[in-house]
């Protein structure tokens, strides 16, 4: 008896769960409102560094990226949508007892070894780029998106606005103050004027993990090592 009503218990469920009717999505209406603004927070690095740079990185390396996209749901199904629009990323690589010469004449970018001679005591190299980024989205409660579990695959393709270094309070090569002024140099010509990244963002309403991961090298071809920078982070999103 026990067995029967067990067994009698299973089939109702079974066909409880696969007998539920399917929603049409192509029905549901949705404000078309997800995302449009996003602004992201990122520990940064660069893959394929050859030794004698990636021991001189030191320090937090961080970016930030805002973009401002527009929301197209698909009729066919309002969980899945297609964003595009306009952003801006910047990218700080910091190093310790390096050089990097922007403004050197030479063909190859040089990192200098700065062990034996001064150095300041926090160096950084900063990009920006001027991006159009564009996704294919996911959610799984598109009614709801402000709770609902998200999704995105995407690319964007960016071209550089700025590429500097910045080094604050000169150091002796025992670390003893010797300046507490701050040094700038702005130069592009060592960098691929135009990047292609891919992209991808999973997350729980507004806040989501993402990652970035630069296709095209930083550096032209001849002027360095072809290492690609990545940025992994929180993306909090909204409106």
């Amino acid at each position: 008896m026990k067995q029967t009503f067990l067994l009698v218990l299973a089939v109702t469920l079974l066909g409880t769960a696969f007998g539920q009717t399917k929603k049409d999505w192509s029905k549901v209406v949705t404000s078309g409102a997800g995302d449009h603004f996003m602004i992201s927070f990122s520990k940064d690095g660069w893959n394929g560094t050859p030794d004698s740079i990636d021991k001189r990185m030191g320090g937090f390396s961080r970016g930030l990226n805002i973009a401002f996209m527009l929301n197209k749901p698909f009729k066919s199904d309002a969980r899945f949508s297609v964003a595009f629009g306009l952003g801006i990323s910047h990218s700080s690589i910091f190093f310790k007892k390096t050089d990097i010469g922007l403004r050197s004449s030479a063909s190859l970018l040089p990192f200098t070894n700065l062990d034996s001679a001064n150095h300041f005591k926090k160096y950084k190299l900063a990009t920006s780029f001027l991006e159009a980024p564009i996704e294919i989205r996911y959610t799984a409660d598109p009614v709801n998106e402000k709770k609902s579990w998200k999704f995105a695959l995407g690319v964007k393709v960016g071209t550089m606005v700025n590429a500097h270094t910045k080094g604050k309070t000169l150091v002796s090569r025992t670390n003893g103050t010797l300046n507490s002024y701050t040094v700038k140099e702005s130069k592009t010509s060592f960098f691929n004027g135009t990047r292609l990244a891919a992209t991808a963002r999973v997350g729980l309403g507004n806040f989501s993990l993402f990652g970035t991961y630069s296709i095209t090298p930083l550096l032209k071809d001849f002027a360095g090592p072809s290492f690609r920078p990545y940025q992994l982070g929180l993306c909090i999103s909204g409106l």
